[in-house]
């Protein structure tokens, strides 16, 4: 306890009372100022000091002074009065530490107080202008104008393209393809519907065929296809394996906002987000990948990958499933993948054997024909019906001189159908429009269309000419052989000469019908010059004009003269026998447009012959002697 020793009376001491008495007034003034009349009376209250405050003796209001400053109430003892100059030194400094302080932290408070109203009334712009959006939306002016334009665009509108009009629009309307068409059925409108690949030659409907036959499947109660099952389709030729994963439209892909950006939600967190792709978008229904033969071969095994899980899997390095602020969706599109439980229908222009095998093996294969000139003019007389328009009687037939392909024939007539509408002028009735040979003549000479040749059966048999058969694709044509026969200048020094542009296996025919003809005739070719020509080119490979070859030699030794309404195709072995090829169908088909009225085919290949042929007769062959008895006079 600190203790103010007592006065003790001394006649030495020269204090100036009423000075003291005043700067103690003084001093209790400025503490009231300071700490407020109500806090310093608390204080007094406190420290019990009411009556010391109030003493007449200057002694004891110094003592009081001194503890109401220092907050020191163990103080005790009234000073002597001549320490009191002393005391009230050490008040005044403390009062002046005070007073210091204050002025500090009034100055702190003050800048304090600013910086807040300064944050303040930013927060407050933010909220006005976050209130604003919110009210005003994300649109201003240049963004209004920008969408009005859209819209009066919208409204702006033309006729329906003519290939929309002329399109099938049930499956009764396409032409040609009964066979294919139930086949798709079977495989389609099932309780468990198949996946398929389809094969066939471009423009002939596959791609309209399988969306009707979705359309019918969707009808019949016991398939699993809903009334909203979509037909998503896309080019296989457009889409492409991306290796660094960041966009992939077919199966789908996972946009990292981090270097791709985002929504602001998922940007700010760094959140990753999957984008479903077209398997997704097909699910429940089909999903139709034209020309999939295309398709990148890595992208296929992914394909395939999706078809038997039937969901597709997302993955990032930047998804963590134990963050709360990822959202539902993402969650679940991360932890179980999206539905992708469709029906894949492939369409494609290229042979079986250049599919992938695996995709082969998981789908059901449906073979659409190539059209006959019946069914182009078909074709196009339903159209003329669509258009409601007159055609001149030969219009069909001419058209069909000129393609074999139904969409091809309807561009045609669509041309010539515009043709007809200029030469007639603008007052012409549409409804009434005639289509004439000319129309169709001028849409040829501008196109610069070249007419598929048309061989006229002829009633009078050549010598050392034949027609074998040969098959493009889907396309089987008619391939004119000729030959001509010399006795050589030396006897056993005789040459054969062949189109040098033929592959490898037609020269090996040729090769081996000279043995045959030795064997049959006796004839040693080594004495004779033989020149053999494919006309109009060469540029033909594989054995199948192998009997076609020997026929037109035999008939150039022997002069003896071969029926120019027949067509030959097989391959010849040196034995003699006729040997079984490929692209029968095709081969027939291509023989019917020709004109051709006979056709000759392995007997081995009496299964590929098309059903319910018209105008034309097969006839199967075993030996060259078989055929032999069929071509020669």
């Amino acid at each position: 306890m600190k203790t103010i020793p007592e006065q003790q009376n001394s006649p030495n001491i020269d204090i100036d009372l009423k000075h003291m008495e005043k700067q103690i007034d003084a001093l209790y003034k400025l503490i009231d100022k300071i700490f407020g009349s109500r806090k310093l009376e608390k204080k007094v209250e406190k420290m019990k000091l009411d009556n010391m405050i109030r003493s007449n003796i200057l002694e004891e209001r110094v003592l009081a002074l001194h503890k109401i400053i220092f907050e020191d109430d163990s103080i005790q003892g009234v000073p002597r009065m001549d320490d009191i100059p002393e005391i009230m030194n050490d008040i005044e400094e403390e009062i002046s530490e005070i007073l210091a302080r204050r002025t500090v932290e009034t100055r702190i408070q003050r800048q304090i107080a600013e910086k807040l109203e300064k944050r303040q009334h930013k927060y407050m712009e933010e909220m006005k202008l976050q209130i604003l959006k919110k009210n005003a939306g994300p649109e201003n002016a240049n963004t209004l104008k920008k969408y009005a334009i859209l819209e009066n665009k919208e409204n702006k509108k033309l006729s329906h393209h003519i290939l929309d009009l002329l399109r099938p629009s049930s499956i009764d309307e396409i032409v040609g393809q009964q066979r294919a068409i139930k086949a798709l059925i079977s495989k389609l409108a099932s309780p468990y519907p198949q996946h398929i690949l389809i094969y066939g030659p471009p423009g002939i409907g596959k791609t309209t065929a399988a969306r009707l036959v979705l359309e019918m499947a969707k009808s019949i109660k016991y398939t699993p296809f809903r009334q909203d099952a979509p037909f998503i389709e896309v080019d296989g030729t457009t889409l492409r394996w991306d290796p660094r994963e960041i966009t992939n439209p077919l199966l789908g892909s996972v946009h990292d906002p981090i270097y791709q950006g985002s929504k602001r939600e998922l940007a700010e967190t760094g959140i990753p987000e999957p984008k479903t792709g077209l398997v997704t978008d097909a699910h429940g229904g089909v999903l139709f990948i034209d020309e999939i033969g295309e398709l990148d071969l890595f992208l296929q095994n992914k394909l395939l990958k999706v078809l038997e899980e039937k969901r597709v899997r997302f993955d990032s390095s930047y998804y963590d499933p134990d963050d709360d602020s990822i959202p539902r969706y993402i969650k679940k599109l991360f932890d179980e993948g999206a539905p992708a439980d469709f029906i894949l229908i492939g369409a494609t222009t290229r042979q079986p054997e250049d599919i992938n095998p695996a995709l082969r093996s998981r789908a059901a294969e449906v073979f659409f024909e190539p059209l006959t000139v019946d069914d182009i003019q078909r074709i196009v007389i339903n159209a003329a019906d669509k258009l409601n328009i007159i055609l001149d009687e030969d219009v069909p037939e001419l058209i069909s001189r000129y393609t074999f392909e139904g969409r091809k024939a309807v561009n045609m007539l669509a041309d010539a159908y515009g043709m007809a509408l200029y030469a007639k002028g603008p007052d012409i009735e549409v409804g009434k429009l005639h289509v004439t040979a000319e129309d169709v003549f001028q849409v040829v000479r501008v196109s610069r269309l070249t007419p598929y040749e048309k061989v006229a059966p002829q009633e009078t048999a050549q010598i050392g000419k034949i027609f074998g058969l040969g098959v493009s694709g889907y396309m089987g044509s008619i391939i004119e052989f000729e030959s001509i026969a010399f006795s050589a200048r030396n006897k056993g020094e005789g040459d054969i000469r062949f189109n040098d542009t033929a592959g490898s296996m037609t020269k090996d025919s040729v090769i081996n019908a000279a043995s045959v003809i030795r064997k049959l005739t006796g004839e040693f070719i080594g004495d004779y010059d033989i020149h053999v020509n494919s006309i109009g080119g060469g540029n033909i490979d594989g054995p199948s004009a192998g009997a076609a070859i020997c026929l037109v030699i035999l008939s150039a030794l022997k002069q003896k003269p071969i029926r120019q309404d027949i067509a030959v195709t097989g391959e010849i072995s040196i034995q003699g026998n006729i040997k079984p090829v490929g692209g029968i169908f095709e081969k027939i088909y291509g023989a019917s447009r020709a004109g051709i009225k006979k056709v000759v085919i392995p007997f081995e290949n009496k299964d590929d012959v098309p059903e319910d042929l018209e105008d034309i007769e097969i006839i199967t062959a075993k030996r060259i002697e078989d055929v032999m008895d069929v071509v020669f006079e």
